[in-house]
C-alpha cells in the first residue's frame, strides 16, 4: 500500500531543512521497501514545528515535528507511516492548540492541499466563489464585497468594495487588476505563505475582481527575494490556463482574464501603489502625488485596481459564503479575519488567522507564548519597520484598525515583532530613520532629508551631546515627516521613533548603570 506523506515546500520550511527531510524520507522508504508518495504542500504556519511532516493514515492526517534528517530512521522504526508513537508525534494538526484556536477562512486550505494541483484545490471547495460570481452581475459582486466590510489587508485599511466600484464606474475600455505582492515589512510572511501554499485562491480572487470591474488582465508584482514563490505561481498560473480558469473564456463564460507575474528589484518604496505601478511599467519606482488615483488613472494610464495579496485571496470565500457571513466576524469597522504574523523573540512564531478583536496581550503572551529567550517582553512592534512600539502597558489594545489608531499605532500588514527586556529602544528608533533614509525614493524633501538628519540627531543623542536639545529636534523632524511626506514611507517613519520616545524615555537619556553593564 502506498502511503501519502506531506512535507512543505514553503520557503520558511525550506530554510529549516524541509528539502533534506524529504530526500531522507524518500531514500529511507526505498531502502526499507516501503511505497510512499511525497506531496510538497504549503506550511500550516507553525514555524517553531517546521519541518512538520504529515502522514495520511486510517486515523486521518497525523503530524510529526520538527523533523530533522537524522530523525528519519527512528520515525520509520516507530512506524510513523501508520501513525506510530514517537517523541516528535504531534497528533492531528487541527487539534494542536495554536491551530485549533484559529478561524481560518483565507488560509483554510494552506498546508492541506498540493499547491499546484487544481483538482486538489477544487476538491477542497476551490472555485466555488468564481462560479458564483459568473452567475452574478458585476454590480452584485461588488455589492457582496462591500457588504463584507473587507478592507485593504496591505495596511491602508481602505474599503475594497469602494475601490472596485470606482474602477467599475470608469468608462469602458482597458482596465487592470494589480496584485501588490511586494511584501517587504519585517516580520511579515502571510502573502508569501498564501502564494506558496494556496496560489489558486489568489488567482481566483483576481479573476473575480476582473469580472467585477471589467478588467481583462492582471499582474502580480512580486518581490525578487521570493524565488520559490515565483516558481509556484508560474506553475499554478499555467495549470489555471490549461483548465480554462484563465484565458479568453473564463470557465466557458463571456469573460476573458489572464495573469502575468512581474518581479520587482527589491525597493521597499515599491510597496506604495503609485511607485509600484511605475516600476511595473519599467520606470524608476517613485511615488507620485494623488490625485489622480490609480483607480482612475493607473497602470499605463488606465483605471486600475491595486489590492494586496490577502485582500484578493479573501474575495473567493466572500463570494462563496456571502458578504454577510464574512461581515459577522470581527469588531467595529474591522470586519472578517486577519492573518496575524508572530515573529521576533517569540516562543511560538507563526501565522495566526483570527477575527479582529483579540488583544495584543493575548496574541503575544498566550498564543505566542511570550519570548523565546524566556525573558520578560519589553516591547512589540506592530505593522512592520514603520509601526509603533507598544509596551506591555498597552497589551489590552484590541487588534482593530481604529483601536490601534487611537493609541498612535498601526496594524499595517499585521506583523508583530517581539522584543525582550534586553532591547535598546534608542537603537531601534535610529534603525527606523536609517531604514527610511536607505529606502526613500528621494522625491520629497521631508522623507529624503528628514530621515538622514534623524540618523545624525539620534547619533548625537547616543553620544550624550545636548540630549534634551536632540530630543526636541528629532520630535520636530518627526512632525515634519509625518505631515509633509508624499507617501507612507516618510509619513509613518515617525511612528516607531515617537512611540519609542514616549514609552521608553529612559533609553534616550544618559544611563550610567546601563552603560557600565555594557
Amino acid at each position: 500500500m502506498t502511503v501519502t506523506i506531506y512535507i512543505p515546500r514553503d520557503s520558511g520550511a525550506l530554510a529549516l531543512g524541509a528539502d533534506r527531510v524529504a530526500r531522507a524520507i524518500g531514500e529511507e522508504a526505498q531502502a526499507r521497501g516501503r511505497q510512499v508518495r511525497i506531496v510538497r504542500n504549503g506550511s500550516r504556519g507553525l514555524y517553531w514545528l517546521e519541518p512538520m511532516v504529515e502522514v495520511e493514515t486510517e486515523k486521518g492526517r497525523l503530524a510529526y515535528g520538527p523533523v530533522k534528517p537524522s530523525d528519519v530512521p527512528s520515525l520509520f522504526d516507530g512506524d510513523f507511516l501508520s501513525g506510530g508513537a514517537h517523541p516528535l508525534f504531534l497528533g492531528r494538526p487541527e487539534e494542536i492548540p495554536f491551530l485549533k484556536r484559529q478561524t481560518r477562512l483565507t488560509f483554510a486550505r494552506c498546508g492541506i492541499t498540493d499547491p499546484v494541483s487544481l483538482s486538489d484545490y477544487e476538491a477542497h471547495e476551490g472555485l466555488k466563489g468564481l462560479r458564483n460570481a459568473l452567475s452574478m452581475t458585476p454590480q452584485e459582486i461588488i455589492g457582496e464585497v462591500t457588504e463584507s466590510g473587507l478592507r485593504g489587508r496591505g495596511g491602508a485599511g481602505f474599503p475594497t468594495g469602494i475601490k472596485w466600484k470606482t474602477v467599475q464606474d470608469q468608462p469602458p475600455g482597458q482596465k487592470y487588476i494589480v496584485c501588490n505582492a511586494d511584501e517587504g515589512d519585517s516580520g511579515t510572511f502571510s502573502d508569501r505563505m498564501i502564494m506558496e501554499g494556496d496560489p489558486f485562491v489568489l488567482i481566483e480572487g483576481m479573476v473575480i475582481a476582473g469580472i467585477a470591474v471589467g478588467a481583462t488582465r492582471g499582474y502580480i508584482y512580486l518581490r525578487s527575494e521570493y524565488p520559490v514563490t515565483h516558481r509556484i505561481l508560474e506553475e499554478a498560473i499555467a495549470a489555471a490556463r490549461q483548465a480554462g480558469v484563465l484565458g479568453g473564456s473564463v470557465l466557458g463564460s463571456q469573460y476573458a482574464f489572464d495573469i502575468e507575474v512581474r518581479v520587482g528589484a527589491g525597493a521597499y518604496v515599491c510597496g506604495e501603489e503609485t511607485a509600484l505601478l511605475d516600476s511595473l511599467q519599467g520606470k524608476r519606482g517613485q511615488v507620485r502625488a494623488k490625485p489622480p488615483l490609480p483607480a482612475i488613472e493607473g497602470l499605463f494610464g488606465r483605471p486600475t485596481v491595486v489590492n494586496n495579496v490577502i485582500s484578493l485571496a479573501t474575495v473567493p470565500v466572500i463570494l462563496d459564503r456571502g458578504g454577510a457571513f464574512y461581515r459577522d466576524f470581527g469588531m467595529g469597522r474591522s470586519r472578517g479575519t486577519i492573518p496575524i504574523q508572530l515573529a521576533g523573540n517569540v516562543k511560538r512564531g507563526g501565522l495566526f488567522e483570527a477575527a479582529f478583536g483579540l488583544t495584543l496581550g493575548e496574541l503575544v503572551e498566550d498564543i505566542g507564548g511570550g519570548t523565546a529567550s524566556g525573558r520578560p517582553v519589553r516591547a512589540v512592534q506592530v505593522g512592520g519597520p514603520l509601526g509603533a512600539y507598544f509596551p506591555p502597558a498597552l497589551f489590552d489594545t484590541p487588534f482593530d484598525y481604529e483601536a490601534f489608531a487611537e493609541k498612535d499605532g498601526l496594524i499595517g500588514h499585521a506583523g508583530i515583532v517581539v522584543f525582550d527586556d534586553t532591547v535598546d529602544m534608542l537603537k531601534q528608533a535610529r534603525f527606523a530613520m536609517e531604514f527610511c533614509a536607505v529606502e526613500s525614493c528621494g522625491k520629497c524633501t521631508p522623507c529624503r532629508v528628514g530621515s538622514t538628519r534623524g540618523v545624525e540627531v539620534l547619533d548625537r543623542l547616543k553620544n550624550n551631546i545636548e540630549p534634551e536639545r536632540q530630543i526636541e529636534i528629532v520630535t520636530d523632524l518627526c512632525n515634519t515627516m509625518k505631515f509633509g511626506s508624499l507617501c507612507a514611507l516618510g509619513g509613518f517613519t515617525p511612528y516607531p521613533v515617537l512611540s519609542a520616545l514616549r514609552h521608553f524615555p529612559e533609553d534616550f537619556r544618559p544611563h550610567p548603570v546601563r552603560e557600565a553593564a555594557e
